[in-house]
């Protein structure tokens, strides 16, 4: 699925910064990690197949599983294929380029990013594709994407803009530049947050750009879960009518655009099925390379995307729960509620609570920075015991640590994955 000429990652560059991770040693700095592994390197750990059991190191702990990784990775990269869409998965969910890697390597085009500072993370290991979903109206922000690009005659970087102002800013930063930025008309979703919101206004963005001699137009770009991610039906014609906009823009704007393949753009992981409903299937002699941007697919969850993911919607198992959270009951103060060592400094709150996996009926009502509130409703729960949680979107519980080991079957560790935040 990778376009012609376009080099989605650099395998020197990569490599090099990877072992060069992988060759430090682990200490105090790294939150989870068992104190065994102090003074060994990444490399050794991974060599020797070290064990990771429940409870094995201090506490709280953060692991990936690596084939539920594998499997998300194959099935997004099939459904993507079999529907003619293109994947550039958003990276600011997990921030690790260990992880991105695997997306690339699966078949994805491209990696994407909110801000200049995630697109220098990636950049530092070697992508070479990278689409910013954001305004980029900050003049350092875009000399630095400038400098990069004449220094890498294979990057490519797209980002939006939904203004004619926020065009003659960029012109004006980027003046004296080698390659124009690539840039894609965002069309918004009223009550959403940024993009055009009217034809009209995306008709006179699209055209300041075009002129432009420091910017070229390649493209349309929205987000049909910019107001909600919810299944109900107000929700779903918001979704349909927006991504019917995005459609139609491109169509309009056919005349305007400098690039004989046209990027459109959208995709959360809610509604990446309407999406490729939306945005395949162009007429004859249109050349559109339409692209999706979930990114919370690879890890997927147990609550939000298992709820409302197009493949795990209903019950059904398209993509596995990878990521999970391991704690420790400090106290049982009350014949129903345990008290767990883990808080909102260590795991995801903001769309749903952790979720228990073990053999404890329960739910988890409140979280402190460093303690769980648990109301157990069966199950033998003892102080001291060791509980497995599922979490609700991943992006809120990867931000809270800088290395999660990667665990197989067996719970041996078979890569330790950073995350730069």
């Amino acid at each position: 699925m990778t376009a012609p000429g376009i080099a989605p990652i650099d395998d020197i560059v990569f490599d090099a910064a990877v072992r060069d991770l992988r060759d430090r040693p682990l200490d105090w700095r790294f939150k989870g990690v068992p104190a065994d592994w102090w003074g060994r390197t990444e490399a050794q750990i991974i060599a020797a197949g070290s064990a990771v059991p429940v409870g094995g190191g201090a506490g709280p702990q953060c692991v990936l599983r690596d084939d539920a990784l594998t499997h998300n990775v194959d099935t997004m990269a099939r459904w993507c294929a079999a529907r003619g869409m293109e994947l550039a998965p958003h990276g600011k969910t997990h921030m690790s380029p260990q992880l991105a890697e695997r997306q690339l390597a699966g078949g994805a085009c491209a990696i994407t990013v909110a801000t200049v500072a995630q697109a220098a993370v990636y950049r530092a290991f070697g992508v070479r594709s990278l689409l910013l979903a954001n305004e980029l109206v900050d003049a350092a922000g875009l000399r630095w994407v400038s400098a990069e690009l004449d220094r890498d005659p294979d990057l490519r970087f797209v980002c939006w803009v939904d203004s004619v102002r926020g065009v003659e800013l960029m012109t004006a930063a980027l003046d004296g530049a080698r390659r124009p930025i690539d840039v894609c008309v965002e069309v918004g979703i009223p009550g959403g947050r940024s993009g055009c919101r009217t034809p009209e206004a995306a008709d006179d963005v699209a055209r300041a750009a075009a002129a432009s001699p420091r910017l070229r137009l390649v493209g349309v770009a929205g987000y049909e879960a910019a107001v909600a991610q919810s299944l109900d039906d107000d929700a779903l014609a918001v979704v349909t009518a927006h991504l019917a906009e995005v459609r139609a823009t491109v169509m309009r704007l056919a005349a305007l655009f400098e690039d004989d393949d046209v990027v459109v753009t959208a995709g959360g992981s809610t509604y990446f099925d309407a999406v490729a409903d939306a945005l395949s299937d162009w007429p004859g002699g249109t050349r559109v390379r339409p692209i999706l941007r979930s990114g919370c697919y690879l890890a997927h969850d147990h609550g939000l995307y298992a709820r409302t993911s197009p493949l795990t919607r209903g019950g059904s198992h398209g993509f596995r729960p990878a990521l999970e959270i391991r704690a420790q009951v400090l106290s049982r103060p009350e014949p129903d509620l345990a008290i767990v060592g883990m808080g909102r400094r260590d795991v995801s709150f903001d769309q749903g609570m952790p979720v228990p996996l073990d053999d404890v009926a329960g739910a988890v009502e409140k979280l402190n920075d460093q303690h769980a509130y648990l109301r157990v409703t069966s199950g033998d729960v003892e102080v001291g015991d060791w509980l497995r949680f599922g979490i609700s979107h991943p992006c809120t519980t990867f931000d809270k640590w800088r290395l999660i080991p990667v665990l197989d079957a067996d719970d041996r560790v078979v890569d330790l994955v950073h995350t730069f935040f």
